[in-house]
């Protein structure tokens, strides 16, 4: 494989989204900044600039391109960020906390965003951490929105009631309010339906799935139509999961899935909102930390047919990207999890192929890392409008493709 600079020099580049071919849009978490890459050229200035706030995971977070309903030439542009009410930082030096995670929706307009509307106004709380972000529009043209927990991980006595939540399986916690689940609405950012999957009531009625620990990114199969997550554990945990509606992913009580050591009573242990919420196992853990991000399915054969309309992810930690084959009914994955806990364990059991940017395996195992160097920490990677996958490196700061040799 041939790996190509798209671009390079950005500071701390969250996401991106495709105008067209060569025509990138691309978020600067701290910056709070949409610019513009055209023919691998950073247009002047910023196509927007809002004020967000960059404590740890907040800041300019997600971003999804619609085609307008208004015009006939406008575009809609789906923001997701930590709004702050001054500039950029200024809320933690002040000592003030965001005024949320908000997701807007612009039109694209001569290269302009103009006519924001606030979609989705969520909260920030005091928490820095589990913001999410991701946002994909779906095969219904609705909006799906990955909010992780913002709250801390640890159940107790002295805990703030914003760490405990109904959506976060806490029995006895206060009722949802936007956190700890993958939300579907309008391109208006209206409720879909008039009864909401898990509940009836705002905002339970916008919960496509809930106990949601943090996600960096969602997906759907482009065979099936099936809505697909990758979530970060607790320190282990990791997880890829085949989202269906009322997806509980189990989180705060069923961290990486359910296991032969755990006693857990699923009906027992979760709440289920009366029968309309179902847990189910992950498709896939790690036993170790890598953070995955983004997950994408590859529509496309540019890599050859093998690889078509498979999955793939990366991970923050170590920058590699993974393969994963997914079973007949695509309901499921080849492999179980990964068990071993180094490159050097990766590599002996055939799962890690090649140095640098080395390519493909000839025969995959259902699991492989693709390329297990060189990225940085990966936070998008997209399929472009030319077959090809293209990268987010936030520790790089740079955009790069990938083309087979």
């Amino acid at each position: 494989m041939t790996v190509q600079v798209v671009f390079e020099g950005l500071k701390f580049p969250t996401s991106m989204a495709f105008l067209g071919p060569d025509d990138i849009l691309i978020l600067e978490k701290n910056e709070g900044t949409v610019n513009r890459i055209v023919n691998g050229v950073l247009l002047p200035e910023p196509l927007l600039d809002v004020n967000v706030s960059t404590e740890s995971e907040r800041g300019m977070l997600g971003i999804a391109v619609a085609e307008g309903h208004l015009s006939n030439t406008a575009k809609y542009v789906f923001l997701y960020f930590t709004e702050a009410e001054s500039t950029d930082a200024a809320d933690a030096l002040e000592g003030k906390t965001p005024l949320g995670n908000r997701v807007y929706r612009y039109e694209l307009v001569d290269g302009k965003l103009i006519n924001p509307k606030l979609i989705l106004d969520l909260p920030s709380k005091e928490r820095k951490y589990h913001n999410g972000g991701d946002i994909e529009i779906g095969p219904d043209n609705n909006l799906y929105v990955a909010v992780g927990s913002v709250a801390g991980d640890k159940i107790d006595n002295d805990s703030p009631a914003f760490d405990n939540s109904k959506v976060l399986n806490v029995k006895e916690g206060p009722d949802a309010d936007g956190r700890g689940g993958i939300l579907r609405v309008t391109q208006d950012g209206k409720s879909v339906t008039e009864e909401g999957i898990i509940g009836n009531e705002y905002p339970l009625n916008l919960y496509y799935a809930y106990g949601i620990r943090n996600s960096f990114g969602i997906d759907f199969d482009p065979v099936t139509g099936y809505l697909w997550d990758t979530e970060n554990g607790p320190g282990n945990g990791d997880e890829i999961n085949l989202v269906e509606p009322g997806f509980n992913s189990g989180w705060k009580v069923i961290p990486g899935g359910v296991s032969s050591k755990q006693e857990v009573d699923i009906e027992e242990d979760l709440v289920n909102f009366n029968g309309k919420g179902q847990y189910s196992n992950p498709e896939f853990t790690w036993d170790y930390t890598v953070a995955p991000t983004e997950i994408t399915f590859l529509n496309s054969d540019k890599y050859g047919k093998q690889y078509e309309n498979d999955i793939f992810l990366g991970d923050y930690n170590n920058g590699y990207i993974y393969h994963f084959d997914l079973d007949e009914k695509r309901a499921g994955l080849t492999v179980d999890k990964i068990e071993a806990k180094s490159l050097k364990e990766l590599r002996d059991a055939g799962i890690v192929f090649g140095e640098g940017f080395s390519g493909f395996p000839t025969k995959g195992q259902g699991a492989d890392v693709i390329f297990n160097q060189g990225f940085g920490g990966i936070t998008d990677l997209e399929v472009g409008p030319d077959g090809y996958l293209y990268v987010v490196s936030i520790g790089k700061g740079s955009i790069y493709r990938i083309f087979p040799s």
